[in-house]
């Protein structure tokens, strides 16, 4: 495939190198907006940019026929309107807050745990903590929201608060920033008698960008709007 990366710092400088080892073409990369760059020839386009730009450069992408695999977190308030883009020309379009095929198994793990204690949910208290590299701009994660949303659909708990003092029908995101790390996760099922968690740590950005490489493959000639649910088949 002919591949256009949007947002070439560390993480799209590892899909470069993924999709390379996998025989793949670059057909260019940038931090701006495409607007102002050729489309022609592009397969498919990976867009790991930033919050302010992510959404104008899926929709610049879709509207030029496009598939695209997103990445970026920290801009889904506008979600329902690539939906609503992506519907119209009928585009192709697949987001997630996390490409790595362990995270997106460890979603799973955390979806069926927390509907398994659900008849017991009023005995648990819930944490979710979440840690990465100094950089990252939003916080919470993504992939921190997602573990929580899981949980908030299987009624465990109604809503979830960050880094304060929760209520007990709340999950309480933890949310640090160190260093270099690539990004760790973990959910504390919690009681008096017991505790239950479950942890991923990131070693590098190879795994993400593996991910985001199969998930391009994948799309390359579907039309509608999907996720790493449809990509792994779980």
């Amino acid at each position: 495939m002919n591949i256009a990366i949007i947002g070439y710092g560390k993480m799209g400088k590892s899909i470069e190198k993924i999709a390379k080892i996998r025989n793949h073409q670059i057909s260019f990369f940038s931090n701006k907006s495409p607007c102002n760059i050729s489309l022609k020839n592009v397969d498919v386009a990976v867009e790991f940019s930033c919050p302010d730009s992510a959404f104008n450069n899926i929709k610049i992408c879709i509207e030029n026929n496009i598939p695209v695999v997103c990445g970026t977190t920290g801009w889904l308030e506008k979600f329902h309107l690539v939906k609503d883009i992506c519907k119209k020309k009928n585009g192709t379009f697949l987001y997630s807050s996390n490409f790595s095929i362990g995270m997106n198994i460890f979603y799973e793990i955390n979806h069926k745990l927390s509907k398994l204690l659900f008849p017991y949910s009023i005995n648990y208290e819930i944490k979710i903590e979440e840690i990465h590299h100094k950089k990252k701009m939003d916080r919470p994660s993504g992939t921190a929201l997602v573990l929580a949303k899981n949980i908030i659909n299987n009624k465990m708990k109604k809503t979830w608060i960050l880094d304060k003092k929760k209520t007990k029908n709340q999950i309480l995101i933890i949310s640090k920033r160190l260093d270099n790390e690539i990004g760790i996760h973990s959910v504390l099922y919690q009681s008096k008698i017991e505790n239950i968690e479950i942890k991923h740590q990131a070693h590098n950005r190879e795994g993400l960008a593996t991910g985001a490489i199969i998930a391009a493959e994948w799309i390359k000639d579907k039309k509608g709007i999907f996720s790493m649910k449809e990509v792994l088949g779980i």
